[in-house]
């Protein structure tokens, strides 16, 4: 949805439990995940895909111009799914142990993106390819956005060693565009998740919120 507001596009959304997808949607689903896009009675799947058609065929563009720049862009996308799979493993570990030790995996990503947006000599405010939004912000913006929620309730601190990923962070969140992608209720929503997963940070959060 970031990426339809960032074009100003008119859409309609369906949202869709994991625990009651319906008939419908795993009909024309191959993975039966989200996201789905549907133009004209066409279906297409897979963020990835959806983002590039979007990106090709409605104005403003979001990724750069110079193509060296833009595989670069495609290339950091595509370590979206390393990186939400590493970074959710920590968020939804069952116990304090576990937590303790997925917390260095989740470093390990958060570093890559600290070392690419510090050679990139990012400013603060800026996005991650510098004034613009662009489809990596938009990407990891979403995962990015979980820490916004966990944070004052758990206080991790893993981003005090990151702190060009926190500016981004903190320029994502202050976005109109990405903070109105979320639901009202995104909050409550994430927090039924971890509930439901186990996970120990829920604790907290049962605890405080």
């Amino acid at each position: 949805m970031i990426v339809l507001r960032a074009k100003n596009v008119e859409f309609e959304v369906t949202h869709i439990t994991a625990d009651n997808k319906p008939d419908w949607f795993l009909e024309v689903s191959p993975h039966g995940k989200v996201p789905l896009l549907m133009v004209d009675q066409e279906v297409l799947f897979e963020s990835n895909a959806i983002v590039e058609f979007l990106d090709e065929t409605i104005k403003p563009r979001l990724h750069p111009e110079d193509p060296i720049k833009r595989a670069e862009n495609r290339a950091w996308t595509d370590f979206v799914p390393s990186f939400a799979s590493t970074l959710n493993s920590y968020l939804y570990a069952p116990n304090l142990q576990d937590q303790q030790s997925k917390k260095s995996g989740a470093q390990k990503v958060l570093l890559k993106l600290e070392e690419r947006l510090q050679k990139n000599n990012k400013k603060e405010g800026t996005y991650f390819n510098g004034k613009t939004l662009s489809i990596v912000d938009a990407a990891y913006a979403p995962f990015l956005m979980r820490f916004t929620i966990v944070e004052p309730f758990c206080k991790t601190g893993i981003m005090e060693k990151f702190p060009y990923v926190e500016e981004w962070r903190k320029t994502l969140i202050k976005s109109p565009i990405v903070k109105d992608s979320l639901p009202e209720n995104f909050m409550e929503l994430f927090k039924k998740n971890l509930l439901k997963r186990g996970a120990y940070f829920a604790k907290e959060f049962t605890n405080k919120v």
